[in-house]
């Protein structure tokens, strides 16, 4: 069987120093940038109040108890389901009691939605506007340049990704664009920006794209959403629940593996 020959571009060395390395420090800068922006934009956070705080850790126990019940053993789930569901029916967790039954307050008159909605703004507002400016420079500059051959092989199915701006059918795909490479950038310079700035840091686009989405807590508890809704759904859920434990059988179990030996 007759092997391809390999696929052979002259390129200007000097690709490599104006264009490659100008997009790969851009890019680290503005991560940079983005996180001490980041940090400057941060507001405190308000204090929780006991009552609300109780209403929001009474939920993620009922959540604990439902995700983990294997763990416990049945007398010790039951006690737990028991206790939890009659709070939940009863709004004994609740914050403000007495607007059970009526809708959540409108999150435009709320303080307290406000800063968030505002701080969400700010981090998705320091995301677009500094990727959008530096699409725009590459698109002026460096659009159609080949800049760099990566030295594994790939299958055809990468060349879209690889090579965009570049409209080729016979170029090899393992061949990168400038514009890939900003994107290759956008994804992968997380582990650069833990070096510079630590773990917990707002430089990768990527975590600042799923914290502008929001963690499962703070869509439990976010603006609009109803408490006493959330507690009698949380009530039904863990009546629905076939409690087993993984520490039933466990002698004859245990005595079994010995036998095999």
């Amino acid at each position: 069987m007759a092997q391809l020959q390999p696929q052979t571009i002259y390129r200007d060395p000097q690709l490599l120093y104006w264009i490659l390395l100008p997009i790969t420090a851009v890019m680290i800068l503005t991560g940079v940038l983005r996180y001490y922006a980041t940090v400057l934009m941060q507001t405190a956070p308000k204090k929780l109040e006991q009552k609300a705080m109780r209403e929001q850790r009474s939920l993620l126990h009922g959540v604990a108890v439902r995700t983990n019940f294997h763990v416990l053993s049945e007398p010790s789930f039951r006690a737990r389901r028991d206790y939890l569901t009659n709070a939940y029916e009863s709004g004994a967790f609740l914050k403000d009691p007495e607007r059970r039954g009526q809708p959540p307050p409108n999150p435009m008159t709320d303080p307290g939605a406000m800063d968030g909605m505002m701080g969400m703004m700010k981090n998705n507002m320091a995301m677009m506007i500094p990727n959008t400016l530096i699409m725009s420079w590459i698109n002026a500059f460096f659009s159609g340049f080949v800049i760099i051959k990566l030295p594994f092989p790939l299958t055809i199915k990468f060349k879209s990704m690889l090579q965009a701006g570049v409209a080729t059918k016979e170029m090899d795909p393992r061949w990168m664009s400038s514009i890939s490479w900003y994107f290759l950038c956008y994804f992968g310079l997380q582990f650069v920006f833990n070096f510079l700035l630590g773990n917990e840091n707002a430089a990768n686009q990527m975590a600042q794209q799923m914290s502008g989405m929001g963690p499962q807590n703070a869509q439990m508890f976010g603006p609009g959403v109803d408490p006493d809704k959330q507690f009698k759904t949380e009530a039904e859920n863990l009546a629905v629940v076939e409690h087993y434990s993984v520490l039933d059988g466990v002698e004859g179990r245990l005595l079994e593996g010995i036998k095999s030996k």
